[in-house]
């Protein structure tokens, strides 16, 4: 079965962080049925990216026994994209073609190569199309109806 969303880094961060309540259950929500279902997958370099981030820039930096375990039981099951000679290519060329910072770029050529329709993440443009992909931020807050 292959993925039909790539995960960012920031839905694993706020799967772990506890700030924003709502922010953590939508994560939640998306790491489990990527678990369960294999909706979902993610990069080599996001899975290094989480693992900086908990244990270095966290408000609470995890130990280094709990950032093991999240590795293996959530990170490493969901990671499908590996860096290669191609995805730098491809990611060389997203830069250009959509002007992303290059750490943007790979991640949106590792969806792009995985074959995912859809891009889970609060730091691109929500909506954005990108080839075959999509761009969606799982946190945006929907508009209010005006009455």
């Amino acid at each position: 079965m292959s993925a039909e969303s790539f995960i960012d880094t920031n839905v694993f961060v706020y799967h772990l962080d506890a700030t924003d309540r709502r922010k953590q259950k939508i994560a939640e929500g998306i790491v489990r049925s990527a678990l369960e279902r294999g909706d979902a997958c993610t990069s080599a370099q996001v899975v290094q990216e989480c693992l900086n981030v908990m244990l270095r820039k966290a408000q609470i930096p995890l130990p280094p026994d709990a950032v093991g375990a999240y590795l293996d039981t959530v990170l490493l099951p969901l990671m499908q994209v590996l860096s290669t000679e191609t995805l730098y290519r491809k990611a060389l060329d997203v830069q250009v073609r959509w002007r992303f910072g290059f750490y943007d770029s790979l991640v949106v050529a590792g969806a792009l190569s995985s074959g995912c329709r859809i891009l889970l993440s609060e730091d691109l443009q929500h909506g954005q199309k990108i080839e075959h992909l999509t761009v969606v931020n799982p946190f945006r807050a929907e508009p209010s109806r005006a009455r």
